[in-house]
């Protein structure tokens, strides 16, 4: 096992589990050698850690042991110099890195920008935008997915749900689908801030508009949000948590809705079963989520001593808690490795977190994937791989992407039969 690299191997992007599961077997709390991060595989362990933000900080939650904290973290507690040198990191400006109680006003900000009315709306605004999308994309019995309509409907419910203008629409679709850049590269590239640097300009452009032109639309919600204490947030706090939102919404949803569709499209035994009775995909989105989580995992750095699971973690040990392997823990899910979507306890999976730092998202890329699921059904009698792109069955060719944090397709080419109604 050692002789296994997790962040740099691209063997383990095609089929990690194995390799999980044996650090697992040997302890669900185990430091690797080559970066010297601990991965914690087991379920309960992780949860421990998700929800400790007393003794461990997120500040290397997107990069872990690339490019590291910038000085060397010595003694019995690191609080202070993690303080102190934060905001060297990466991506330092950004929710997902961010400890209470700062993390607490922006994450609050965000529930305040995004409410349970404007959610409904965004909801309604699905199921046009699925017909449309679908309306590009099935046009001649194939399709390659994730281009053709995963990522340019995740990006523009997002786009409709923080209010940005329809007239800007083809714009974002320019910018942001044709971005370079890979959240935790396993080649073990810096993180950059490519499609961030463009939503910085946009939401700084819009909220600072809106403030001083106030009209009756999402943006002059999202523009005028207050933290709890009723103080208003700089402009530049709103426009980073409006572009969060933005930029990982749509990786996760993008992942979670290729690998539903892959499921589907292989098994035409359990599509069948679901276009028969569509009460059971909700649980099936839920299984998917725990059996191909989007997000791989997550880091932790420790500001004290701690004990997991029997073991011993210094101050300033960068800790990786594995989705991948949470998921698949056999003391949480009998069976693991089988995808069964009569799962009882499938939604405790950890897909998307726990937590402080649960994605405030997930509950959108629910709603996108069952209106994506359900709209795919009402236009197609059967969807299956293409094998002219992706190899004959029990010899797929498969990519994924280059990332030790992202787990999903980089294209997924499907046939597809049209259903009588939309022939």
């Amino acid at each position: 096992m050692d002789s296994v690299d997790f962040f740099t191997d691209n063997e383990l992007l095609h089929d990690p589990y194995e390799y999980l599961a044996a650090l697992r077997g040997e302890c669900p709390v185990r430091r690797e050698k080559h970066h010297d991060v601990v991965m914690v595989t087991g379920y309960e362990e992780a949860v421990a850690i998700y929800n400790d933000t007393e003794r461990f900080s997120a500040c290397v939650s997107v990069t872990g042991p690339f490019p590291g904290f910038p000085v060397p973290l010595e003694g019995d507690d690191v609080s202070d110099l993690i303080a102190e040198h934060r905001d060297k990191l990466p991506m330092s400006d950004q929710l997902p890195t961010m400890d209470p109680p700062l993390h607490t006003a922006h994450r609050a900000l965000l529930s305040r920008m995004i409410t349970p009315k404007r959610l409904r709306e965004n909801e309604e605004f699905m199921w046009r935008l699925a017909d449309r999308q679908y309306d590009e994309a099935l046009v001649d019995g194939r399709c390659e997915f994730n281009g053709d309509y995963a990522s340019p409907f995740a990006m523009l419910v997002i786009a409709d749900l923080l209010g940005v203008p329809e007239d800007d629409h083809a714009e974002f679709r320019e910018a942001l689908l044709t971005a370079t850049g890979t959240i935790g590269s396993s080649g073990g590239d810096a993180l950059g801030h490519t499609p961030l640097e463009y939503l910085y300009g946009k939401f700084t452009e819009y909220i600072a508009d809106r403030r001083e032109n106030p009209r009756d639309d999402v943006l002059t919600g999202v523009a005028s949000a207050t933290f709890p204490d009723g103080g208003t947030p700089e402009v530049i706090d709103a426009v980073r948590v409006a572009a969060n939102l933005f930029a990982a919404g749509q990786e996760t949803t993008v992942r979670l809705l290729s690998s539903a569709v892959l499921m589907l499209a292989e098994d035409p035994g359990l599509q069948a079963r679901l276009r028969a009775d569509r009460g059971l995909l909700p649980n099936f989105i839920e299984e998917t989520l725990r059996y191909e989580s989007p997000v791989r995992g997550d880091f932790r750095l420790s500001k004290v001593p701690v004990t997991v699971g029997g073991v011993d973690i210094p101050a300033g040990t960068t800790v990786m808690l594995l989705n991948a392997a949470l998921n698949r823990d056999p003391r949480k899910f009998p069976e693991p490795d089988t995808f069964d979507i009569a799962r009882t306890n499938a939604r405790a999976h950890v897909a998307f977190g726990r937590g402080v730092h649960s994605c405030p998202g997930a509950p959108l890329a629910r709603a996108e994937t069952l209106v994506s699921l359900n709209r795919l059904f009402d236009r197609t009698s059967d969807i299956r791989i293409d094998e002219d792109r992706h190899g004959p069955a029990g010899d797929r060719r498969y990519r994924y992407l280059p990332t030790f944090i992202l787990r999903g397709l980089t294209r997924l080419h499907i046939r597809y039969t049209p259903a009588a109604s939309s022939s």
